[in-house]
């Protein structure tokens, strides 16, 4: 039987794999419609912020197209809110990408550039270690692979805000949580099953909310 979460958005903010990770929801059997209406966004159940490119262009996109406020009413409403690789990077309160640029402010940290003489982007497939327990990773293991391709990286102030790390010339954050807010700097819709599966379980966590 098919599960529908009806309330599910993707936020349309102009910079977005948007059309994959909503096939990547319709296998795990859930109808995610991609939207850039306030209205909706607000009204739904839990909201995706997925994104690709640069931080500034993607927080200049938000604000241009009035989602910036409406966003921060629906994570700050308590609703399970899941930004995905610039998304996940947009929870924070800066980034220096291309100079400086505030963030929306959702988890305390910074976003910043791996170091200098490392081969950025760090592309491709590379192992996601969790850091203890947490629902959003339920059956992903150490030995997990994902799909990375980004060139900066997060920073949380509060280690406990990190809930996986992948290493890449040191460890680094690779998913957040704080609260109903969550991140993943990888892509799920290019991580086959365990990507998958972080979705299964961030739908998991709406279902629990509901």
């Amino acid at each position: 039987m098919r599960m529908i979460v009806t309330h599910m958005v993707i936020v349309d903010y102009g910079l977005g794999n948007l059309r994959n990770v909503q096939k990547a929801f319709s296998v795990v059997g859930i109808n995610a419609p991609i939207t850039a209406n306030p209205a909706e966004i607000l009204a739904a159940d839990a909201v995706v912020l997925p994104g690709v490119g640069a931080f500034g262009d993607a927080i200049a996109n938000l604000r241009r197209r009035g989602l910036e406020a409406p966003v921060l009413k629906a994570a700050r409403s308590g609703k399970p809110f899941f930004g995905i690789c610039v998304g996940m990077q947009l929870l924070f309160d800066e980034s220096d990408e291309m100079g400086a640029h505030t963030g929306l402010g959702l988890i305390p940290g910074r976003v910043a550039r791996f170091r200098q003489g490392l081969t950025v982007p760090h592309m491709g497939w590379n192992e996601i270690e969790p850091a203890g327990r947490h629902p959003l990773l339920n059956g992903i293991s150490a030995d997990s692979f994902a799909y990375f391709a980004h060139s900066y990286l997060c920073i949380p102030d509060n280690p406990a805000h990190t809930i996986a790390r992948t290493d890449y010339d040191g460890p680094f954050t690779s998913a957040v949580a704080r609260h109903n807010v969550f991140g993943i700097q990888f892509h799920p819709e290019k991580s086959q099953q365990v990507g998958l599966q972080i979705l299964r379980n961030f739908v998991g966590l709406v279902k629990r909310n509901a």
